[in-house]
C-alpha cells in the first residue's frame, strides 16, 4: 500500500497533540491526527486550568465560554487556610478555569478540524521506523489500515504506552511518578471561584501523605473531587486510592454540602520523566515528554505549549526541528520539574514531609510562592522572588539528592 504523504503526523488527540494540529494547520501544513478515542470522548483529570494554561488557549484562539472561571487557590495545611488570588502579571493571565475533559478537549478537536486537520478518531496509530528515524505512522486495521508518510511525527499519547516503548521513550525507572483518582458530586458551591487543596492529606493508616486533595468547582452545579500521591512515600504501592478519596471525601462533605458521587471514581498514572522526548523524525509534547509539575501533577499548559513550539520550531527549520525542541524545552523547564522530582523524594519522609507543609502556607509570603508553584507559573524565566527560591531550591537540592536517593522512603 502506498503511503500518503503529510508534513506532520499527530499521534494522540488530547491538549497536546490538538494544540500541535491546529498550530500546524493554520500555518498551511498538511497534519493529520489519530484518536484512539471517540470524538468527544472523557480524559480522567482534574479539570484544573492553570493562568498559565489560559494564557496557551487564549494564544491558539480557543472560547472559554464554557469554562469556569477560578480567580485563585485556597490552601489548606492542618489548621491554617491560605486563600490567594492568582497574581496580576505581564506573563500569564490572572484567572484559570475548570473546563471538564470531555468538553475541552472537544473544544480543540474541533478547532483542529476547522483549521484544515484532517481528525481520525477510534484508530490506534503506531510510528513506522527505518533504522532509528521514524519516517510516519501505520493506523488502523483491515481495510482502514492506513500508512502515513510524514516529515515530523508528533508522540502526544500521555502515559507511556506502546508507543513510548517502541522509540525507548519510557519512563525513567527510579524517578518519581504519581497516582490519581477522581469523581464528580454536586454541591451549592460549584460557581466558587477558587479552587480549593488540601495539602495535609492523610492515608488510610492516618498518616500524611506526599500529594494533596482538591476540590475544583466546575460551575455546572458538580465540583471534581480527587487526590493524587507520589511514589515517594514509604507504604506506596499498597495505597488504596479508593479509600484515600472516601476519607478525604467526609473531610469536606459538610463543608461542600456533597450529593452523592455522580460516577465511579476513576484513576489514573501521572507520568513524570521519560528517557527520551526526541529522536531523528519525531518529538515527544505534553505527558509524553515527562512534562507534568511533581508538586500538583498539573501538565495541559506545558502540553499546550510544548505542542505548539514543537510546530514552530518545525516550520522554522523541518531538519533540526526534533534537536532544537529538545534544547528549548530543556531550557524552559527542565530545572523546575527536576527540583520537583527532587523535592518528592524529600517529602516522601513523614518527619519532613509535615513542618515541609506547615511551612508552605505559614505567611503570605511563603503561601505566594507555594501559589507560583501549585499554579506552574514557574519556569526559567519567572522573575522575582519566586523564581530565585526555585534556583536556589535546584541547586541545594542537586547537592543532597544522592542521599535523598539512597535514604528515600521504601515503597
Amino acid at each position: 500500500m502506498a503511503a500518503e504523504h503529510y508534513d506532520i503526523a499527530v499521534i494522540g488527540g488530547g491538549p497536546a497533540g490538538t494544540a500541535a494540529a491546529i498550530r500546524a494547520a493554520r500555518a498551511g501544513l498538511r497534519v493529520i491526527v489519530f484518536e484512539k478515542g471517540k470524538h468527544g470522548r472523557d480524559k480522567v483529570c482534574g479539570d484544573g486550568l492553570t493562568p498559565r494554561a489560559i494564557g496557551a488557549l487564549n494564544e491558539l484562539e480557543i472560547p472559554l465560554d464554557d469554562a469556569h472561571r477560578i480567580k485563585g487557590l485556597r490552601m489548606i495545611a492542618g489548621n491554617r487556610v491560605r486563600e490567594l488570588d492568582w497574581p496580576t502579571t505581564d506573563r500569564f493571565p490572572n484567572y484559570g478555569a475548570v473546563w471538564p475533559r470531555r468538553r475541552l478537549d472537544t473544544a480543540l478537536m474541533d478547532a483542529a478540524e476547522a483549521a484544515g486537520a484532517e481528525m481520525v478518531y477510534e484508530t490506534v496509530a503506531l510510528p513506522v521506523l527505518d533504522g532509528d528515524r521514524v519516517t510516519g505512522v501505520e493506523a488502523g486495521e483491515g481495510s482502514t489500515r492506513r500508512t502515513i508518510a510524514a516529515d515530523l511525527t508528533i508522540v502526544a499519547t500521555g502515559a507511556p504506552g506502546a508507543v513510548a516503548k517502541m522509540l525507548g521513550a519510557d519512563r525513567v525507572p527510579n524517578e518519581t511518578f504519581g497516582l490519581a483518582i477522581r469523581t464528580y458530586a454536586e454541591t451549592p458551591r460549584h460557581d466558587s471561584q477558587h479552587l480549593e487543596a488540601l495539602l495535609s492529606l492523610k492515608g488510610d493508616d492516618g498518616k500524611a501523605v506526599p500529594g494533596y486533595g482538591w476540590m475544583f468547582p466546575a460551575g455546572d452545579g458538580t465540583v471534581n473531587i480527587g487526590c493524587g500521591a507520589l511514589s515517594t512515600m514509604k507504604g506506596f504501592k499498597k495505597l488504596n486510592l479508593n479509600t484515600m478519596l472516601e476519607n478525604y471525601r467526609k473531610q469536606v462533605m459538610d463543608d461542600w454540602e456533597l450529593g452523592p458521587n455522580l460516577e465511579r471514581p476513576r484513576a489514573w498514572r501521572l507520568p513524570m520523566s521519560t528517557q527520551k522526548r526526541h529522536g531523528a523524525g519525531w518529538v515527544a509534547v505534553g505527558d509524553a515528554a515527562g512534562l507534568v509539575n511533581p508538586m500538583n501533577g498539573e501538565g495541559i499548559d506545558y502540553g499546550l505549549e510544548s505542542g505548539m513550539l514543537a510546530v514552530d520550531l518545525f516550520i522554522e527549520n523541518p531538519g533540526t526541528a526534533p534537536a532544537r525542541y529538545d534544547e528549548m524545552v530543556g531550557e524552559k523547564f527542565d530545572a523546575f520539574l527536576r527540583t520537583g522530582r527532587r523535592f518528592s523524594f524529600l517529602i516522601g519522609h513523614p518527619w519532613i514531609l509535615k513542618p515541609g507543609l506547615a511551612m508552605s502556607v505559614s505567611t503570605e509570603s511563603i503561601a505566594k510562592i507555594t501559589l507560583a508553584v501549585m499554579g506552574n507559573l514557574v519556569d526559567n524565566t519567572t522573575p522575582g522572588v519566586a523564581g530565585k527560591v526555585m534556583w536556589m531550591a535546584d541547586k541545594g537540592l542537586g547537592l543532597v539528592d544522592p542521599i535523598l536517593r539512597k535514604t528515600r522512603a521504601a515503597a
